[in-house]
């Protein structure tokens, strides 16, 4: 074994001499029982630039995994992914390194960097001189990480999915290109000339995209050696599995190997499939330097076909076929590019990932131009009468490229990779470089674009390339000036968002006046129509403001921006404009069941029936929701919500109105204001009524969207009316009032810290009060939670009736006169309901002899883990009312956190009140938090992605 290694690292380095490329020789020695492979390495390095380098760095991803403080886990942790954190040490990866020598067996000096302890710089014995090579021989030994972390590494049935686990050169062009990992599939490397030698049981078999060279069976030990090559790699998968689902499709272009399934398709269809793909794919990226393409499932999982693709088979709308086909051009389109394309990964990420969608985008065109957005179900009845189902397929980049933008969270394309939110990494980003180079298609009408990045790639075919590059072979085609594209449109958030503002009709020709809302440089595209059909298109450039154009007066009856939907607008509501005509003519009128896409041409209000459940008294909820919300944000919503409750047998319901400012460039992103007013029951024949204007600033650090940290400043007039009718329960302490309500928020909503600041002023005729609350929670690295808030309120005024509590601060169970809380049962004294708990104010969870206070309070709530999610807590604090002297309280007991903060039990066990669980009815003393808003719910699934 020894000796054949010798002879391929001989091979190796006569390859390098003939090519002057760099190479790579490994011998790898798999050990199944304890996930470890030991590795001998040769590295031939060759310095390609004209500088001298006295030390070189190289890549060790796979000690990313190595502990709880790695880039690649503080990335888990800002993704609300606690897998990590909480692995056993032995569920993650490492790697232990023997030796580094050069080529006369000198130990070399090495160091891991300690921002980046998966890169390594190894200071050389002698400078590498510019154009001269050097050799690194090293040992090194690497534990696997289970797979679950990242889908690469070692599975639950012991199959290896290995991806950047060998050590590798960084690239070095005139700076070292070096990172970390961060679960991106990111790794920037040079191009070498790769042998690899594997020794593997024999029960198992190696799948690559390298070339096969030879397998070699030692029945002693029950392993076999397996040997691949390639030269001008940069792929460093490998699979090694028992059983291996791969199959290889010898096309006319290229080998594809492949483990991507449809359930219901024939192998005969799949090879034909196939064969279309592999034929696209060298018409438009050339032809494929190596013997095969290897495209995995994981490859398809990490990036997916967003949308009705992913529903159950069962319920999915588009067939099999097509269905199979997209996954797999989706994956070999990626794939391919990120082999002959030598882009750094990380920092120019945006043309890659745009040519695989601008390459979706026309595949459809020529092949399913027909294709619908929802697929069969927009022949549905129903279903069919919604604009969505009249939408085409590719309108889908459109709309989650704007789904982020509405949001206010979108990010400039020229962002680094590991600075983009998850949404904008994977969806958003991707989709918007695509649509924006078939807006530059579609623009550059004297050239054909396509044609011209085919030969773009073909001419830099595995050539170390930049972006500049690019710009640069594209704008010496045209001649337009394409300038805005790579300006304004890659380099910034600025929105494309233009309108009609007006038409002049003069004798024998009309004045159309555009507006471009935004300050960019960015063109749009102006069609007529007459009868609804096109009957001619220009291209209107450079708008600063306003533009007026003069048109010959024709038989146009209607003039539309971007009426073919090739531009990623942000607002298409203002693009029709009638030659003749009220505003009725431009956008009529329309009224729909149930929340659609919005369709431009119309002014769209929604019905939706509501079937809800608010609280015991009014019972299940019957009525409409009458609202111009649609899929995608818009700034002004409006709401109106009328219902009957089914117990309490009377109307109730809300309506409100908001408007929403965007700020793009500055820490003050959002500023909404509006006004809410409601009316339900809070206790049996028993109503209140709210009246809640409000305006809200909200702040977040505009370099940094990965952070989820926010600032809120919160000014609102809350006003309360109730009404108690015959069969009353309640008797009402004080008369109505308002309160005026300003409040700072600080919230940092980390899975492993976690914290949440406020500051809260209430101000009313009766009384004037300030509040402080102080939350946070910590994982530790021993995996034990950690729970401290603290709260302390004082009245600075206090005029209410001194027998009633109702504006007191609250040690368990606050009485909620401004109504924010969701209780279920908000009058009941006693029973299931009245056991519900909110962590406001004091937050106790044991009913106290002094519940309430009226001039101060302060308590400090703590729970820490016993085992998994059952916790111990205990709370303590000072309570102050009037001519009484302050009084200390404490509790304590056991708490089920089920789901932090939305589903939790707490069981008392011991107090002021002595020994709680041996008492009456202890059973009435368990207290339990749940929440019923399905948006409240949603945000769990949101927050990782925005």
């Amino acid at each position: 074994m020894k000796k054949q290694f010798l002879i391929t690292v001989l091979i190796a380095v006569l390859s390098y001499t003939i090519t002057a490329q760099n190479t790579m020789a490994i011998a790898a020695d798999v050990h199944v029982e304890t996930k470890t492979i030991s590795v001998t390495q040769t590295i031939v390095y060759k310095n390609e630039t004209n500088d001298i380098l006295s030390s070189v760095y190289l890549n060790d991803w796979n000690h990313s995994y190595s502990t709880k403080s790695t880039p690649l886990a503080q990335r888990f942790e800002e993704e609300f992914s606690t897998k990590f954190h909480l692995a056993k040490k032995e569920e993650r990866g490492y790697t232990v390194i023997t030796t580094i020598k050069d080529e006369t067996a000198s130990t070399l000096k090495f160091n891991r960097l300690e921002a980046h302890p998966d890169v390594i710089k190894v200071d050389l014995e002698t400078p590498l001189q510019a154009g001269e090579s050097y050799t690194l021989n090293l040992n090194y030994q690497l534990i696997i990480p289970d797979a679950e972390f990242t889908s690469y590494g070692v599975s639950k049935a012991m199959d290896f999915d290995l991806k950047y686990w060998y050590i590798t050169p960084a690239v070095y062009n005139g700076e070292w290109q070096y990172y970390s990992n961060k679960n991106l599939n990111d790794l920037f490397i040079p191009k070498s000339d790769i042998t690899l030698s594997i020794t593997h049981p024999r029960n198992y078999k190696v799948t690559s995209e390298l070339n096969f060279n030879s397998a070699n069976v030692n029945t002693e030990n029950n392993t076999q050696t397996t040997v691949l090559s390639g030269n001008d790699r940069i792929d460093t998968y490998l699979s090694l599995s028992k059983f291996p689902t791969y199959n290889f499709v010898q096309t006319d272009d290229f080998i594809i190997v492949s483990d991507i399934q449809e359930k219901g398709l024939p192998g005969a269809a799949k090879a034909l499939i196939t064969d279309k793909v592999t034929r696209y794919l060298t018409k438009h990226l050339g032809n494929y330097p190596h013997k095969q393409l290897l495209v995995t499932s994981i490859d398809y999982q990490k990036d997916p076909l967003y949308g009705l693709n992913q529903l159950p088979p069962f319920f999915r709308p588009f067939q099999e076929d097509f269905q199979y086909e997209l996954k797999l051009l989706k994956t070999a389109l990626k794939k391919y590019l990120d082999n002959i394309l030598l882009l750094n990964p990380r920092k120019e990420h945006w043309l890659n990932e745009g040519l695989q969608v601008y390459y979706l985008i026309h595949y459809v065109e020529e092949n399913y131009p027909d294709m619908k957005l929802l697929g069969s179900l927009a022949d549905v009845w129903g279903i069919r009468s919604f604009h969505a189902a009249d939408l085409k397929f590719n309108f889908q980049y459109y709309l989650y490229s704007m789904e982020i933008a509405r949001k206010n969270r979108d990010q400039p394309l020229t962002t680094s990779k590991d600075s983009l939110t998850k949404f904008n990494a994977n969806i958003a980003g991707k989709y918007k470089a695509g649509l924006g180079l078939n807006y530059l298609d579609q623009f550059t009408e004297d050239i054909n674009l396509s044609n011209n990045i085919t030969e773009f790639l073909q001419t830099n075919q595995l050539k170390s390339v930049s972006l500049a590059d690019f710009e640069t072979f594209i704008s010496a085609k045209t001649s337009k000036d394409i300038q805005w594209f790579f300006t304004d449109y890659l380099g910034t958030r600025k929105k494309i968002d233009f309108k009609i503002s007006s038409i002049k009709s003069l004798e024998d020709s009309l004045k159309l006046t555009l507006k471009n809302k935004r300050d960019n440089t960015m063109p749009i595209s102006l069609f007529k129509l007459k009868n609804d059909s096109v009957i001619g298109k220009l291209w209107v450039e450079n708008i600063q403001g306003t533009k007026t154009i003069t048109l010959p007066k024709d038989s146009t009856d209607t003039f539309v921006l971007d009426y073919n939907n090739v531009i990623p607008e942000y607002n298409q509501r203002d693009n029709y404009k009638a030659t003749e005509g009220s505003f009725l003519n431009n956008k009529p009128l329309q009224f729909k069941l149930f929340k659609d896409i919005e369709d431009p041409n119309y002014n769209q209000i929604f019905f939706m029936p509501l079937v809800e459940f608010n609280n015991i008294y009014d019972g299940l909820t019957l009525g409409t929701k009458v609202y111009n919300k649609t899929l995608l944000r818009k700034r002004l919503n409006y709401r109106f919500s009328p219902q009957y409750a089914t117990k309490s047998r009377s109307l109730t319901g809300s309506t409100s109105i908001y408007y929403t400012h965007n700020i793009e460039e500055k820490n003050l992103y959002d500023i909404s204001y509006g006004i809410n007013v409601g009316y339900q029951s809070f206790a049996n024949d028993a109503f209140f009524t709210t009246i809640r204007p409000s305006l809200s600033f909200g702040f977040r650090d505009n370099s940094n969207f990965r952070s989820s940290q926010t600032d809120q400043i919160l000014a609102r007039y809350v006003s309360i009316s109730r009404e108690l009718g015959e069969d009353a329960t309640v008797i009402l302490d004080e008369p109505d009032y308002g309160v005026f309500n300003l409040r700072y928020t600080h919230f940092n909503p980390g899975v492993i810290n976690y914290s949440k600041l406020y500051t809260d002023i209430q101000i009313a005729d009766k009384f004037s009060k300030i509040s402080f609350n102080y939350e946070f929670r910590k994982l530790t690295q021993g995996n034990r939670n950690i729970n401290f808030r603290f709260f302390a309120g004082v009245f600075l005024d206090n005029k209410s009736d001194p027998n009633s509590n109702y504006f007191s601060f609250a040690l368990d169970r606050p009485t909620d006169y401004l109504f924010d809380f969701n209780y279920l049962g908000r009058s009941e004294a006693s029973g299931l309901f009245s056991q519900q708990i909110i962590i406001a104010e004091g937050g106790f969870k044991s009913k106290l002899e002094t519940p309430f206070a009226n001039q101060w309070m302060t308590t400090a709530n703590f729970s820490t883990s016993i085992w998994r999610y059952i916790q111990a807590y205990g709370d303590v604090g000072l309570v102050k009312n009037k001519f009484r002297n302050a009084k200390f309280v404490y509790d304590s007991g056991i708490r089920l956190n089920l789901v932090e903060d939305y589903f939790e039990i707490y069981f008392p066990i011991y107090s002021n009140l002595g020994w709680e669980v041996g008492q009456p009815n202890y059973d009435q003393s368990i207290r339990f938090m749940f929440t019923v808003d399905p948006q409240v719910l949603l945000g769990l699934f949101r927050r990782k992605w925005y």
